[in-house]
């Protein structure tokens, strides 16, 4: 059925999490939506669908230790299964790498910035940081890579949503912690960054500092809004193709590549970044795995045709699965 199909009477039913950034996201996905399709805008054209994941019940343990990406897009599969959304908006980086079919991604917004953001009052570097200084993450990415440039930090585990992240470094629960700019900047936009959280300082600005990604390679599709729906709902699919970002796409396509080969999930640290040229041609990609207690890290880069880049991604993948050898990820030791 072709997108003008649709009755003026139906609701676009929008799926995602309940967090403040995910709802900040979805709703930046109804606003490109209803650029191109301005009736959406119309009262009762669409509606955002909050569903409740295991991912945001589970706030005491790591991911990897309870299951995975999966945790925080289960239930939203569900729904979009039998119906009772039509669409849903997730951070790409949280999606699993393997979608339940017939669930595709149908569409990747702009992507905002894909660095990480140090968030530690006194300090703008990793470097910088006093020896021994306690830093919260969950992420095994994040903390393989700051074990391997600093051996001497003590990691906790540390979750909740962006502004319980930010209270426990103001309140010292933590010294530091590492939070995606992309969603510091889509908060700080609408105006949901938690005042709260001025860590200190009078102002969070003057401790949220951009790391660059040759010291913290971000997660793959971080930073890049995803929008997946059943392969066989034409008229949604039609409707998403309109707002589908190519540069972003290409770049998705290639990071997640990556993954497939390596069997990537929150189980493993895993990192990688694609960049395409103004005229998007040629893409770059650079991609990593480590150990998760740093001893060991392994980066390899590749160029290529953008067209081609999922061929580029998988070769990247290969190239690393096979530098680091059987059993990489077996505990050190």
């Amino acid at each position: 059925m072709p997108a003008s199909a649709r009755t003026p009477t139906a609701c676009l039913r929008i799926g995602t999490r309940g967090s403040p950034l995910a709802l900040v996201q979805a709703e930046e996905a109804l606003a490109r939506l209803v650029l191109t399709q301005p009736a959406l805008g119309k009262p009762g054209a669409a509606e955002i669908v909050v569903i409740k994941t295991t991912g945001d019940r589970i706030l005491d343990r790591p991911l990897a230790e309870v299951g995975g990406k999966g945790l925080f897009t289960k239930e939203i599969d569900e729904a979009l299964l039998d119906g009772r959304v039509d669409l849903a908006v997730h951070s790409v980086k949280d999606l699993p790498t393997w979608l339940p079919a017939p669930i595709i991604l149908a569409a990747t917004l702009s992507r905002e910035d894909p660095r990480d953001a140090l968030i530690a009052p006194g300090f703008e570097t990793i470097a910088a940081l006093p020896e021994g200084c306690v830093v919260g993450t969950s992420s095994l990415r994040r903390q393989a890579q700051l074990l391997h440039r600093r051996p001497d930090l003590s990691i906790v585990p540390l979750r909740g949503n962006v502004a319980t992240r930010l209270r426990k470094v103001a309140d010292g629960t933590v010294g530091a912690t590492l939070l995606a700019m992309a969603g510091l900047n889509r908060l700080e936009k609408m105006g949901r960054l938690d005042a709260a959280a001025d860590l200190g300082t009078g102002n969070s600005d003057q401790a949220i500092h951009p790391v660059a990604a040759e010291q913290m390679l971000p997660a793959a599709g971080q930073a890049a809004i995803g929008i997946t729906c059943r392969e066989d709902d034409e008229a949604v699919r039609m409707l998403l193709a309109a707002v589908d970002d190519r540069r972003t796409h290409l770049c998705v396509a290639a990071e997640r590549a990556m993954l497939t080969v390596l069997d990537g999930s929150c189980r493993t640290p895993i990192a990688a970044l694609a960049v395409v040229d103004d005229d998007l041609a040629t893409l770059r990609i650079c991609g990593l795995i480590a150990r998760p207690d740093g001893t060991r890290l392994i980066a390899e880069r590749r160029r290529g045709d953008a067209d081609d880049a999922q061929r580029l991604g998988r070769d990247l993948g290969e190239a690393l699965r096979a530098e680091g050898g059987a059993g990489f990820f077996a505990p050190a030791g």
